[in-house]
């Protein structure tokens, strides 16, 4: 079996799984499993560049790491990640901000990363990428003549042409992805707007699952990723997720409560959700003072403005709507910006009548299907979801909404609220039947048999990626 090296932004954690998210549980599974490298950023910034790497072993698993300099992480991660790429890969385009010298940060951290990992590198390993990150990281590594198989996942939306080409070096970037053997994405839909990109713009041919163009061939395909259902289910009835089931069903006093656990971010449809609540409230006199929206949404990128802004609107926005529609003894909306344990997540989604997960854009939404393998099969809840979640594509039995449409949204909600018990069971065994085939451990597998067979066909260091010697064409 080839060893395994994991490439992404952040490394870890890879201890307590009720912590660590399930992508970090996967990949360190397929690591221990293969032996192998999880290489990436610290998340420590230092005042000068400094690319040496820190090593530390865990059993058959070694965890690499360097640092960034201030202003590396200012153009890389602050700058082009998640000013220019994160907004444009969710269809933002007004957000996006480009700047020639941040994207210069981030093909030079690229390729410093690149050259940090090409002396751990060995005859017979695989080389797995992660996320919007290290989009050129592969042409990098081709660089300094690397010719082990090198397979993306990309964990975000691909976005149409006509949104990538607003970028000014969209053209470099897709050219760069050309170096990897492996493309993978959260749906078909992504992969297709890749390849309509490649078709349109650049004149590539596709057969199949390949895409032609640069001199250079790549395999693209959708790897929609899932949970480990089996694990998720039983962290409901562990201590902790007993603990907050308890704790909220006595809070509730047999009031039903909607539940939102979301990132604090501009894509995931947070505002739109608190006007739909709003308007149900509004429309059905019969949920006020019986039903309430529990949103948790611990903050991320806080020195970014547009995320301080949201902040601040959705407080002055849960605050009107408390302030119209409270009682005594019961509060609408209760706004969280904290994080919580997997397992007491799993409590609180199973005391939840009704998980709302209603995002503007994403690839995939892990938190739909959590919800539902937390759920009682007895007495499951219902999820409501966005059409423009990937998730979407294989959770059909959920109820899909629009999340732009906010009478749609709060129509969903009631018709959820008052869903008979035999169509919730039947809706609940259908998406878990969907999320326990589809899991985590098929979506690793999956890939990683994708990427082996790279090696297996022997088209590395070939005409696939120039010379004989691995030099990029």
């Amino acid at each position: 079996m080839s060893r395994l090296i994991v490439v992404s932004n952040r490394v870890g954690p890879i201890g307590d799984a009720a912590r660590a998210g399930g992508l970090a549980v996967a990949l360190v599974e397929a690591l221990k499993s293969s032996g192998g490298i999880w290489f990436g950023w610290t998340g420590d910034v230092i005042e000068e560049a400094d690319t040496r790497l820190k090593l530390e072993s865990a059993g058959p698993l070694t965890l690499a790491t360097i640092d960034l300099s201030a202003d590396d992480f200012d153009a890389y991660y602050n700058g082009f990640a998640n000013r220019s790429l994160w907004p444009l890969f969710h269809f933002r385009t007004g957000l996006v901000q480009y700047d020639r010298d941040n994207f210069a940060g981030y093909s030079r951290v690229n390729a410093a990363f690149a050259k940090a990992l090409l002396p751990l590198v060995q005859q017979d390993d695989l080389i797995w990428v992660h996320d919007y990150h290290f989009l050129l990281f592969a042409e990098e590594l081709r660089k300094l003549g690397c010719t082990r198989p090198i397979g993306h996942f990309l964990h975000i939306p691909f976005p149409p042409r006509e949104l990538l080409t607003t970028l000014p070096n969209h053209e470099e970037l897709v050219k760069a992805l050309f170096a990897f053997d492996i493309l993978g994405f959260q749906t078909e839909h992504d992969r297709d707007r890749f390849f309509d990109y490649v078709r349109m713009e650049v004149g590539g041919s596709i057969l199949g699952d390949k895409a032609r163009c640069f001199n250079r061939t790549v395999t693209a395909r959708a790897f929609p990723i899932g949970i480990d259902a089996g694990t998720f289910a039983n962290f409901a009835s562990t201590d902790d997720g007993q603990k907050q089931f308890a704790s909220m069903r006595d809070m509730l006093r047999g009031r039903r409560q909607i539940i939102g656990v979301d990132r604090l971010d501009y894509t995931k449809g947070l505002p739109e959700r608190f006007n739909a609540f709003e308007r149900m409230l509004e429309d059905h006199e019969e949920h006020r003072g019986e039903v309430s929206l529990l949103q948790v949404a611990p903050p991320s990128r806080t020195d970014v403005s547009e995320y301080q802004d949201l902040r601040l609107e959705l407080e002055g926005m849960a605050g009107h709507i408390n302030g119209r529609f409270a009682e005594f003894n019961w509060t609408p909306i209760r706004y969280l910006n904290r994080s919580f344990a997997r397992q007491a997540l799993a409590g609180l989604y199973r005391a939840s009548h009704v998980g709302l997960v209603t995002p503007l854009r994403d690839g995939m939404n892990l938190v739909a299907k959590e919800y539902v393998a937390a759920q009682d099969p007895e007495d499951p809840g219902v999820l409501v979801l966005s059409r423009f979640a990937g998730a979407a594509k294989q959770l059909t039995d959920a109820v899909i909404v629009n999340p732009y449409d906010v009478q749609g949204m709060a129509d969903a909600m009631n018709v959820a609220l008052t869903m008979p018990l035999e169509e919730r069971k039947d809706r609940y065994t259908k998406l878990m039947k969907v999320i326990s085939e589809e899991d985590i451990g098929h979506w690793r597998t999956s890939y990683l048999e994708a990427l082996s067979s790279v090696e297996h066909a022997g088209v590395t260091g070939g005409s696939l990626h120039g010379d004989q010697n691995g030099a990029v064409a």
